[in-house]
């Protein structure tokens, strides 16, 4: 597997067949990355739950934090690493010890430790690095598009605002919708202006 250019149809097929996503180094921390990626995945549908021993006995989201992957008492689809490179291999060789194991092992932004992407890899597991599953869903759901970045068009117009229910590209619907707060003021008060 290259893992410097990944195939479109190979992040779908994940993003596509993955449920339950386990997030080492999720925090609870709401200016952090992790929380960002965490709810925005938890309102497109996923079972999420938050790893990380320091925050065991908070919450986020409403899910309670454990400890290690072993401490989750299921089975999950996919750990999506939010920790740095050093720390990728413990966390695949625990993932691995699962039964059954998980069917992904995604690597966020800026890790990478192919030794251990190997590892799993010969262990029958999808293997995905240096990126992020909610900018690979924003980009191949098109909800990036919806707000005006990379749409490919100049206009002047307003883009939809997605809607709550909608069906995005990726067969999955959205819980959360587009709109913000600022966008919306911003339209009230263009409309009320002219």
């Amino acid at each position: 597997m290259n893992h410097d250019a990944y195939d479109d149809n190979y992040i779908r097929s994940i993003l596509n067949g993955v449920k339950s996503i386990a997030m080492v180094g999720a925090s609870p921390v709401n200016v952090r990355p992790s929380y960002f990626a965490f709810k925005y995945l938890a309102q497109r549908g996923y079972d999420m739950i938050p790893v990380n021993p320091g925050h065991v006995g908070k919450t986020l989201m409403g899910k309670p934090f454990v400890a290690s992957l072993a401490d989750i008492g299921h089975p999950i689809d996919m750990i999506d690493i939010f920790r740095n490179s050093s720390h990728i291999m413990p966390v695949v060789e625990e993932a691995l010890k699962l039964s059954p194991p998980p069917k992904v092992i995604w690597m966020q932004l800026g890790a990478r430790d192919d030794a251990a992407a190997e590892k799993a890899e010969a262990a029958g597991l999808k293997v995905v690095m240096n990126r992020c599953p909610k900018i690979e869903y924003g980009r191949l759901s098109s909800e990036i598009s919806w707000m005006g970045v990379n749409s490919r068009t100049l206009s002047s117009k307003r883009a939809p605002i997605p809607t709550q229910g909608m069906r995005l590209s990726l067969n999955r619907t959205s819980f959360g919708g587009g709109q913000t707060a600022a966008s919306d003021r911003a339209a009230k008060n263009k409309t009320e202006t002219t």
